[in-house]
């Protein structure tokens, strides 16, 4: 066979493994390549993830064209800050639902995956509740408490309620999603957040900008928008749930607690909470140091850049993430060294992503930082923060593939005990001594990340290999 043919015989052969993930045919994952299932896995998880950091994106693009345009981005910038919390317990309930059901499913019991499935939902309605409530209440304080001068507070406070106050969607998206994941189904999870972001764009102007009868709600334009649009995103997953033509066969009586499954869920999901809520708290400090030892401006050039960092972070993290599906279902059958070789075979694909990512934020972040604001102050900043933090993206990914295969086992202690470490008791003493003792301000933040990223990643590796993860029993 020529060269030519060969190569048209792989073109022809990706193209159909893509469009079978984008369809999200069913495929047992256990049995079929470990390259052919990373790709229909990855490829829908990847643009799941991709329009996940794109709410924030487009929120940031619209509000940074209005007056007092730094109030507006600084207020987003710091609510997604605090959201990364709410976030993590979605996260973290997801990675649990996703190892559960994962193992169930290649145990070759649908049942016990739709019912394990369903009481991660329970638990999540319950403990959302409160924070929702607490989200509406201490709104301005929060924005305060973050640093953000009196002004942006009081630009923000009614834009943070409807954010918090809505986030037992946002946890819903990211839970249900684990479960489709966990199922081997991520186009549905794929579908589900495209859904939402086409509501998002087409919303947002409207809301905020006014159109017909729907008066300009200007930075609490986005909100609203960004809700709505989760929402229905929300929408679609439960179509899906209860419409019987996938692997999960969802009944009314699964939604009924069994204290003993919520107990054992609760014993993955805790750790994989805190272990979120490590790096999330981390982050929320970073975000208060930039904002004051740089300013208005400087906390508008971080957040910019860390939007723009987590568009193609996120989409790594969904590559990450078929490494937590394929160790899930692949321990469940008994397939241990499968199991491993899948995690191996994720990070080279995640290594030449994350390269490539490197060089577009060092060669064009002045450009991406550009589209979104037009403060050349701002500006500055964020394109100084990127060149820094991309210096460690391909780290980033090795750290992430490693994390999701830990978690993808149910071993959620192992990386949550490698963040308490390299986050609180290394990143945060280094920003802080970089930033203020040596007065290099949000520079010093900047220089702080890649290098506590370098360190989970290392920790990381080491742990993998000795092989823990392989006996966890969920």
């Amino acid at each position: 066979m020529s060269q030519s043919a060969k190569a048209k015989g792989k073109l022809s052969s990706f193209f159909d493994i893509l469009v079978q993930s984008l369809k999200g045919h069913e495929v047992d994952l256990t049995s079929i390549s470990i390259k052919r299932a990373i790709i229909l896995l990855a490829i829908p998880m990847m643009l799941e993830m991709a329009m996940e950091s794109v709410f924030a994106l487009v929120d940031l693009y619209f509000v940074g064209h209005l007056e007092n345009s730094s109030h507006a981005i600084q207020t987003v910038g710091l609510t997604e800050s605090v959201l990364t919390i709410i976030y993590s317990l979605a996260i973290g309930l997801s990675m649990a639902a996703t190892a559960v059901v994962a193992r169930r499913i290649g145990e070759k019991n649908p049942e016990a995956a739709s019912k394990a499935g369903m009481q991660t939902i329970v638990i999540a309605v319950a403990v959302n509740i409160l924070i929702s409530i607490a989200g509406l209440i201490y709104a301005r304080d929060i924005l305060l408490l973050m640093g953000a001068s009196t002004e942006t507070a009081d630009h923000g406070t009614t834009f943070v309620r409807i954010m918090m106050g809505g986030s037992i969607i946002i946890v819903l998206l990211f839970l249900i999603n684990g479960i489709f994941r966990g199922a081997g189904n991520a186009a549905i999870a794929m579908r589900s957040l495209w859904i939402a972001n086409i509501a998002n764009i087409i919303l947002c102007p409207i809301f905020i900008n006014g159109f017909g009868p729907v008066p300009a709600f200007g930075l609490t334009g986005a909100a609203i928008a960004t809700t709505i649009g989760r929402g229905l995103g929300v929408s679609y997953q439960v179509y899906n749930l209860f419409s019987g033509k996938n692997a999960l066969k969802i009944r009314i009586s699964h939604f009924i607690p069994d204290f003993m499954q919520i107990k054992a869920i609760v014993k993955i999901a805790a750790p994989a909470i805190f272990q979120f809520v490590i790096a999330s708290c981390s982050w929320v400090f970073l975000a208060e140091l930039v904002a004051t030892t740089g300013g208005d401006a400087g906390s508008a050039g971080y957040q910019t850049a860390l939007r723009l960092m987590m568009f193609f972070m996120l989409p790594a993290w969904g590559l990450s993430n078929a490494a937590a599906t394929l160790v899930g279902q692949n321990l469940g059958a008994g397939h241990v060294d499968r199991a491993e070789k899948s995690v191996f075979q994720t990070l080279k694909y995640i290594l030449i992503f994350m390269a490539v990512v490197s060089v577009l934020f060092l060669t064009c972040g002045h450009l991406f930082a550009a589209f979104f604001t037009s403060d050349e102050k701002v500006i500055t900043i964020a394109s100084k923060a990127l060149k820094i933090l991309s210096i460690g993206f391909v780290i980033y990914g090795a750290a992430m593939v490693f994390s999701s295969a830990f978690n993808g086992a149910g071993d959620t202690w192992t990386p949550t005990k490698i963040n308490v470490f390299a986050f609180w008791l290394f990143q945060i003493p280094l920003a802080y001594f970089l930033a203020k003792y040596l007065e290099m301000g949000p520079t010093g933040v900047f220089i702080a990340i890649p290098t506590a990223e370098a360190g989970i990643a290392i920790a990381a590796f080491i742990l993998f290999k000795k092989g823990k993860w392989k006996k966890i029993k969920v």
